[in-house]
């Protein structure tokens, strides 16, 4: 291919990845993120309700797992990737700047699943039951949220020749490890960031499928997702080239991913065995939702409440039969 029918089919790199509405930035990045998280939302809402839940259970619980999730993300990217922060030349204080690109993902599930669980807890409602509900709109929000990588032109993967090699502005252009010396403009690097939303998609849609087929439940498909997920993610996180920490010549998420994906079959494989099919509800064991206030009440292991609930019950029934016998224009005898 010539270089200029290279360059034609080359996918193009976004122009900018900030716009200023006034003083006020708005990033790509941001906006991105952003958009994933209500789509994630919006499907999960109409999962939970399919489960036997109340949709409004979501924005609550998101309302913890949210900010956890991105504190939990921005903290595993900096221990992932250090040197911008802490190595030679490095600014500490830049680890503070979430807008300029950097979510590592297992530590946005690590943390973001401590305020899901706060959630739940709040709720009375299981954590894996919202877990299986999220883990397809988990997906998705992560394949809208590369986006925000490739309008920040960052975590590209190896020079390519093939057509739908990613174009990247000179500013942006790498440092060739082999020869030490940046990369020659023109250049076309492996898109991982489109790799990893069609990836994403697709497991997304394997999810709904058979979640949908075998009816799964106990966070079966939570972890069917952390074993998709990764599968794909070993492989595209080797075509990467931007800095990370490496261990026994491979990169930090490698690894991660390949212990992650096989605890996570092993997970899947074990719950199936010991508790097949789906839960009855959402309910954690002893909650229950009040249906007029959607409030969660205790209904098993007390035996005090119970009993007051049948003494009213009783004294109900009491009332009414003296009311009857008395008449309707005498009074019922008066109760000691």
């Amino acid at each position: 291919m010539t270089a200029i029918g290279q360059l034609a089919a080359s996918i193009p790199s976004p122009a900018q990845h900030t716009w200023y509405l006034g003083p006020v930035p708005i990033r790509a990045y941001a906006l991105a993120i952003l958009a994933g998280i209500v789509v994630a939302v919006w499907l999960t809402m109409r999962r939970w309700k399919a489960r036997g839940g109340d949709p409004d259970d979501v924005l609550e619980i998101a309302f913890w797992a949210v900010p956890f999730g991105i504190v939990g993300g921005r903290i595993y990217h900096v221990f992932s990737t250090p040197a911008p922060y802490w190595g030679e030349n490095g600014d500490p204080v830049s680890a503070l700047y979430i807008w300029e690109g950097g979510l590592g993902i297992w530590g946005a599930v690590a943390l973001g699943a401590v305020g899901a669980w706060i959630g739940c807890r709040r709720l009375g409602v299981r954590l894996s039951s919202f877990a299986d509900a999220l883990a397809p709109g988990l997906l998705i929000a992560q394949a809208i949220g590369r986006l925000g990588n490739w309008f920040n032109q960052e975590l590209f993967g190896a020079p390519t020749d093939l057509p739908w090699g990613l174009r990247i502005d000179p500013v942006y252009l790498p440092v060739d490890p082999a020869t030490g010396l940046q990369y020659a403009e023109g250049t076309l690097f492996h898109p991982t960031f489109l790799y990893e939303m069609i990836w994403n998609l697709a497991a997304a849609a394997l999810l709904l499928w058979l979640d949908r087929r075998y009816r799964l439940g106990h966070g079966r498909v939570f972890w069917a997702y952390v074993a998709v997920y990764t599968l794909g993610r070993v492989w595209i996180e080797m075509l990467r080239i931007d800095t990370a920490e490496m261990v026994l010549g491979l990169r930090l998420n490698v690894w991660t991913s390949i212990v992650l994906g096989l605890g996570a079959l092993v997970a899947f494989v074990v719950i199936g065995r010991l508790r097949p099919g789906r839960e009855d509800g959402v309910a954690l064991p002893g909650r229950s939702a009040d249906p007029g206030t959607g409030a969660q009440t205790e209904t098993d292991g007390d035996p005090d409440g119970a009993a007051q609930a049948a003494t009213d019950e009783d004294t109900t029934d009491t009332t009414d039969t003296e009311a009857s016998a008395a008449g309707p224009d005498q009074d019922p005898a008066p109760r000691a």
